[in-house]
């Protein structure tokens, strides 16, 4: 997100996360820091996309970001390295049929989360779900969110995912009104419903 007044609309909503994409590539790219009050309730998240650990960190610092997420062909090692100073981090990766989730053990020391997308053109971003049965193939002990064309007509089907790592989902095309331009009705009614 990068416009101020639907920032601070979302704040009202009490999301436990708000995203700002660092990828000049993406038609969401942030470069100005919001003028916003944010809670330390709602977390920071910046996504990345292949960036150099300097620009990251410099980008932690200028945002006050609590999350990294890692976007791109970023190896475990690179996430090691950015864990060392404490940081918290979410991976993603783009699910499909045939995705070899035993990859994903190399990553689970430097992982807060990771985050399973859809496989796409782009790196995110791509508005297109996937075979949430592949989910049963993860048996990794990081809880993961699940991403990936995301709208509010799917919150029953959110609700029968059974698994013990799933805890939340990342919205984001699904709810846009413009790029970067949330709607934020239609945020705290698929909110509401999946709480319930």
């Amino acid at each position: 997100m990068r416009n101020n007044e639907n920032i601070a609309d979302l704040v009202n909503v009490q999301p436990d996360f708000i995203g700002f994409i660092f990828y000049e590539a993406s038609n969401r790219n942030v470069t100005e820091i919001p003028n916003v009050e944010i809670p330390n309730t709602i977390k920071r998240v910046g996504v990345f996309v292949d960036k150099k650990i300097e620009f990251i960190t410099k980008k932690v610092t200028d945002f006050k970001l609590d999350y990294i997420q890692l976007h791109g062909d970023e190896t475990p090692e690179f996430c090691q390295e950015l864990k060392r100073n404490n940081r918290k981090i979410i991976k993603a990766f783009n699910i499909s049929e045939g995705f070899d989730f035993e990859q994903l053990k190399s990553y689970e020391d430097y992982c807060d989360y990771f985050l399973f997308d859809a496989f796409g053109e782009k790196a995110g971003g791509n508005g297109i779900t996937f075979n949430w049965e592949l989910l049963d193939n993860y048996k990794g002990e990081t809880p993961f969110l699940l991403s990936g064309g995301i709208d509010e007509t799917m919150t029953e089907e959110i609700k029968r995912i059974n698994h013990p790592q799933f805890v939340g989902v990342d919205i984001n095309s699904g709810f846009e009104i413009a790029s970067a331009l949330k709607n934020i009705e239609k945020i705290k009614q698929f909110s509401d419903e999946l709480r319930s």
